[in-house]
């Protein structure tokens, strides 16, 4: 594979809404993002996702955009985002955007245009059509629940087309004109100095123009959007003739002459595709691995998803997974985002939701094949918050699903219950800085409610204690980003070892000249292994304790919780 710049790097996504409010108003803005470069670059950090931060009306947090070339007030201005690029830049950090361009806002310049005249130009913007017998013009169900179409104001029987939120009107792809608007309007970011961008829903930018009813899968009477995707897929044989023709264009006009870095929301791709959209000539740079992380149980409603991750069940998505990718592309590995909960209390067990618990899954996940991406708070171990009302919600998709969830007959409890444990919410619950009122977010009222546990788990804390969690993964990026083993943490083989030991997650990178190996016990019991090769040394373990001494013989012991990285001979 050819070596891109971006291969050995750290992403860390911000979420500015919660990151840190420099004006006491209870939003996050760019000015805090600013003050906290000297932390990102302590962290390890090259590269910085900023979740959307465009004028925007929030009804979706903003990834619904009334105006794609400015700054929301609530975040700062222009002038301000342009700072934040200058500053970023002497630290070697690189700042990529989010590229929300399935949907805008239904406050849109263009929208409006759409409803003030829907047989202008505007109007095949989006995707309009008439209703059958002043109905839907057919039975898809949206991400958000619901119909995905609405009527456009001022019409009896025109719809509009959108596949989140009603005020998220998706945009039409089919027409040049539009394309060009985009085109326009990324060249125009990337020449502002932004590296790269994190590209949101693209998959939904090709619709099944047959718009055809889907096969009923819900006591709504409706089929879930995506299978429209599928059928679509396959009836056009894969995706190059489809969706394949726009991201071409795309990366042509916009990404290749910038040298860009762009990172896809792209979901389930067979091996083919994966070469598709990320491999050497792919549309991205990479993509997001959401296989490992999604294999939970889906239904139409988020309470639904009914299982806890199950450390082996895991380990094997994982695996799966790194075996797909192969030499042909790089992927980027997460275990929690914006629209995720967080990973300490997903991934690990209730007796492992822990410090050292928290350093296992790190690390893990960190020395992955793939570029590593770290959300907000990961480094320090936040957790979901304790829900108790559905009036402490924010996020629109969780509100709708706790609806959905009482009117399939769960109690109040039940309801909150289910839906608390993967809500969007806890991923977006304010940064927490310090033990001052607000963790230190804010000196006004936050957005949304802080963690109770903040006292606890903080960077200030943190910062101080050298085994905390901060201190850990600032140490495993280091090792990471080392000059002794960049190269095998970047480039190096992964093979999975000890698969069939229960609780153990074990793997190697290797290269000609050196073999690592990481082996975690997600267990309650210590478990023997036997080691296949020579120990050169230990380059980490997560137990404060002791520095752990090199194995007398061929067998080490993992306590329950543990993980340690090797340097092993290459025999």
């Amino acid at each position: 594979m050819k070596k891109k710049w971006w291969h050995e790097k750290i992403g860390y996504q911000i979420y500015p809404k919660s990151f840190l409010d420099t004006n006491g108003d209870g939003v996050g803005d760019l000015a805090g993002v600013i003050e906290k470069l000297p932390y990102l670059e302590q962290l390890g950090v090259d590269i910085l996702w900023l979740s959307p931060v465009y004028p925007s009306p929030m009804v979706d947090n903003g990834y619904d955009i009334s105006d794609y070339e400015n700054i929301d007030p609530r975040f700062g201005t222009l002038e301000d985002m342009d700072r934040l690029i200058a500053e970023a830049k002497k630290k070697n950090i690189s700042i990529i955007m989010d590229l929300v361009v399935n949907h805008c806002s239904d406050q849109h310049a263009w929208f409006q245009k759409a409803i003030a005249d829907p047989k202008g130009p505007y109007g095949d913007y989006f995707y309009l059509k008439e209703g059958k017998d002043g109905k839907e013009p057919n039975n898809w169900r949206s991400y958000f629940g619901g119909s995905v179409w609405e009527k456009l104001p001022g019409q009896e029987n025109l719809f509009y087309y959108h596949a989140y939120a009603k005020e998220q009107p998706d945009l039409n792809w089919e027409n040049p004109a539009l394309r060009e608007e985009i085109y326009k309007m990324v060249n125009w970011w990337l020449d502002r100095g932004i590296a790269g961008f994190r590209i949101d829903a693209i998959i939904n930018i090709k619709k099944d123009l047959t718009w055809e009813d889907l096969p009923v899968d819900g006591p709504d009477g409706r089929g879930f959007l995506t299978n429209s995707i599928t059928r679509m897929q396959k009836r056009d044989g894969g995706t190059k003739n489809g969706i394949g023709v726009f991201l071409r264009e795309l990366k042509e006009r916009c990404f290749a002459p910038h040298d860009a870095f762009t990172v896809g929301e792209v979901f389930e791709v067979d091996r083919e595709q994966l070469e598709e959209f990320i491999g050497e000539d792919g549309y991205f740079s990479t993509m997001f691995a959401f296989d490992p992380i999604q294999s939970y149980k889906k239904g139409t409603c988020q309470c639904e998803f009914d299982r806890n991750m199950n450390p082996d069940e895991w380990k094997q998505d994982v695996f799966v997974n790194q075996k797909l990718l192969g030499d042909i592309a790089f992927e980027a590995n997460i275990i929690e985002n914006h629209d995720e909960p967080t990973g300490v209390s997903r991934f690990l067990p209730d007796y492992a939701q822990n410090p050292t618990g928290t350093k296992m899954l790190g690390t893990i996940s960190v020395l992955l094949r793939g570029i590593p991406f770290i959300y907000q708070g990961q480094e320090i171990g936040m957790q979901n918050a304790v829900w108790n009302t559905v009036d402490e919600y924010n996020d629109i998709n969780t509100i709708d699903q706790y609806h959905t969830a009482r009117d399939a007959g769960l109690t109040d409890k039940e309801a909150l219950e289910a839906c608390s444990r993967l809500s969007r919410d806890n991923a977006r619950t304010p940064m927490q800085w310090n033990t001052q009122e607000n963790a230190g977010f804010t000196t006004g009222t936050p957005w949304l409610k802080v963690n109770d546990n903040y006292t606890e788990i903080n960077v200030e804390t943190q910062d101080t204690d050298p085994d905390s969690v901060l201190n850990y993964y600032r140490k495993l990026i280091a090792l990471r980003k080392s000059p002794a083993y960049k190269e095998v943490f970047a480039y190096g083989e992964f093979l999975p070892v000890y698969q069939n030991t229960s609780s153990v997650m074990a793997y190697y990178r290797k290269t000609e000249n050196q073999r690592i190996l990481i082996t975690a016990n997600f267990g309650k019991e210590a478990v023997s292994l036997t080691l296949e090769y020579p120990v050169k040394q230990i380059l980490l373990s997560n137990m404060a304790s002791a520095e752990p001494s090199l194995p007398s013989n061929d067998i080490i012991t993992l306590n329950s919780c543990e993980v340690l990285v090797f340097e092993l001979e290459t025999l």
